[in-house]
């Protein structure tokens, strides 16, 4: 890593404003500290939300890309990945994009949900170009002490590990909160790249039915090869019909597990009408405020005995276990389906583009290129 060489980075100048390309000055490494040569970064529905302001606090200009893929150049000292090994200049890494979560707060230590710490902030959203190389639209990222690193097992390639992005996580911590397990029926809402990676996951852990609401037709073939055993699209089915079409995949009874993944408030209420009595609903699409949606406390909740979950952001045990689940089972679904195009640093904006007016699943920023 040339100690002079200007750094390029993809940056989001202001809300609704200019992503242009700007030049920043190498990272200065501290004791415990990493650089990374950025392979892969992805652009995630959040990067859109980023682009129109549509998150609080957020610090602009800003240098998105909060999953990522590397290669380490350099090192301040011996730095060690989470499993207590030392690692090495050179080796294929991924990190968890949450740094400073304290451990020491009641949310942290006495409600066990690191998630909602106050201390923390996520590479590519909560840091500022200002601060430094902290998002992924870079040629190189650097890992400040205490991020967590996770090197790539070895028969994982970049790409495929790229694919699965920010929404295999996410997804993970959406299943494993709505319990699916063997046997279970699965509704998934959402054939964005979280709804395809729940139904993956879904269909993996053990459900033996997985029926995928989505649209547009491109992305329900994707939930297909990623193991939707039925599709139904919201372009062809009214919304007032979706929870009797899933009823008619189910006996009659419903899914017993919805996740929704939408981001849509009125997908809520829909998604809680599709889901069995007795069953369980999980909400993990509302990143964002797009308004409140309207159900009947009575009609569509308590007599129905509905469980209704949600799930906010990841922890490093979603992103750990994700990562070498998609390892072990790197063959068994067509993960690379996700991933839609592959774009250099000049074509950000195109890419952010390409995602918002879904003509892509998953785009991808390759740095280097």
């Amino acid at each position: 890593m040339p100690a002079s060489s200007a750094v390029r980075a993809a940056v989001i100048v202001q809300p609704g404003g200019l992503v242009e390309v700007r030049e920043f000055p190498p990272p200065v490494l501290e004791p415990g500290g990493a650089v990374l040569e950025t392979i892969y970064s992805e652009v995630c529905g959040t990067d859109v939300h980023l682009l129109h302001g549509r998150l609080p606090d957020i610090p602009y200009p800003l240098i998105p890309g909060h999953v990522n893929v590397g290669r380490l150049v350099a090192l301040g000292g011996e730095v060690h990945d989470v499993d207590g090994r030392p690692l090495q200049v050179g080796q294929t890494v991924t990190f968890l994009d949450v740094h400073g979560t304290c451990h020491d707060c009641w949310y942290c230590l006495v409600a066990q949900a690191s998630t909602r710490c106050p201390q923390r902030r996520v590479y590519g959203i909560t840091y500022g170009a200002e601060e430094g190389l902290l998002g992924g639209w870079s040629e190189l990222i650097y890992l400040k002490p205490g991020v967590h690193i996770l090197p790539l097992p070895p028969d994982l390639d970049p790409l495929t590990f790229i694919a699965g992005g920010c929404a295999l996580p996410t997804a993970f911590h959406a299943v494993r909160r709505g319990g699916v397990g063997l046997g279970d029926i699965v509704a998934v809402q959402g054939s964005g790249p979280v709804g395809l990676m729940a139904t993956a996951l879904a269909k993996l852990a053990g459900a033996t039915r997985v029926i995928t609401l989505g649209a547009p037709a491109g992305r329900l073939e994707v939930a297909r090869a990623l193991g939707a055993d039925a599709v139904i699209s919201i372009a062809e089915v009214p919304a007032d019909d979706r929870p009797a079409a899933v009823r008619e995949l189910t006996a009659g009874r419903g899914a017993d597990i919805t996740i929704e993944c939408t981001g849509s408030p009125d997908a809520v209420p829909e998604g809680m009408r599709m889901t069995r009595e007795a069953g369980t609903y999980v909400v993990v699409g509302q990143y964002t405020d797009a308004g409140p949606a309207t159900f009947s406390p009575h009609a569509d909740l308590n007599r129905r005995h509905l469980d209704v979950r949600a799930c906010w952001g990841i922890d490093l045990s979603h992103l750990y276990r994700a990562l070498h689940l998609l390892a072990s089972r790197r063959e068994a679904l067509s993960w690379r389906a996700m991933v839609s195009g592959i774009y250099p640093l000049a074509r950000a904006a195109e890419a952010l583009a390409d995602v918002e007016d879904l003509r892509a699943v998953k785009a991808v920023i390759a740095p280097q290129s």
